[in-house]
């Protein structure tokens, strides 16, 4: 059968407090700026957590009618489709914005990573299968309800340092290049199903679990590289996303907007 293919005239975007919202790994650090974002604007979030129970539930827990807490491992497709259908159960209605936030297992600390010299192969198929597998995974189980609602939102979240890979964070940003990659050949495929595609790229933020182990003094140095003298905040690159999952980026799929102050210019 066919993709369906909508006439661009009938494409309707949810205004964000109309929305369910899966923020994957939404329990911690940025995550938890982008659950707290779209909660903020109205909408309804799932908050997918795999080993932040209590920061899950805490969270939800002050939302008790428009958030829902629920473990599942991305990289296992039976877990997110067990996820989805949860979603809809509580929220009565299709998960029409999936954020692919998680994040396997890393720590934003330059001297502690491997060197090319030492790294092995497993550092990178442990980040290609959280950030590329898990990213397939949710789009793949949100495509029914984004049939059935005429439209959705994917906005995966990368990196700044596949265009200045100024730390040798080899797997981590071999992993994002790729789930860029991905980002633009799904969204030419999905583009006719009214269904929207985006990377929004951070470089380090100040501060969250993953970037804690980073020396005040890399903080201060980024600082005075970007023009506006200052370390992006997740609740500032959290705002970003909420763009693209709102009416006003109708007409934008495909692309990679770099949220870090200025430092990179590409």
């Amino acid at each position: 059968m066919a993709s369906p293919t909508l006439d661009p005239a009938s494409r309707t975007v949810p205004a964000l407090a109309e929305q369910v919202v899966l923020v994957t790994g939404g329990a911690r650090g940025l995550g938890r700026a982008l659950t707290e974002a779209f909660l903020r604007e109205g909408a309804q979030v799932v908050i997918n957590h795999l080993t932040s129970e209590d920061a899950a539930r805490e969270l939800a827990g002050r939302h008790p009618d428009r958030a829902l807490a629920v473990r599942g491992d991305v990289r296992d497709r039976d877990q997110v489709e067990a996820l989805f259908e949860r979603a809809e159960a509580e929220f009565g209605a299709p998960v029409g914005t999936v954020v692919n936030n998680a994040l396997t297992g890393f720590s934003f600390d330059g001297d502690a990573r491997a060197k090319a010299h030492e790294i092995g192969y497993d550092a990178f198929s442990a980040q290609f299968s959280g950030a590329v597998q898990g990213a397939l995974h949710t789009i793949q189980a949100a495509l029914p309800g984004f049939a059935r609602a005429g439209s959705g939102r994917v906005v995966n979240i990368g990196t700044n340092l596949f265009q200045d890979p100024v730390v040798p964070y080899h797997d981590y940003t071999a992993a994002k290049a790729a789930l860029l990659s991905l980002t633009r050949t799904v969204s030419a495929d999905l583009g006719p199903r009214g269904v929207t595609v985006n990377m929004v790229s951070g470089g380090l933020l100040r501060t969250t679990d993953a970037s804690s182990a980073t020396p005040e003094a890399v903080f201060d140095a980024i600082a005075a590289s970007t023009p506006l003298q200052s370390v992006t905040t997740p609740a500032e690159f959290a705002d970003a996303v909420l763009f693209f999952a709102s009416p006003w980026s109708r007409a934008i799929t495909g692309q990679n907007l770099v949220v870090d102050g200025g430092l990179v210019k590409d």
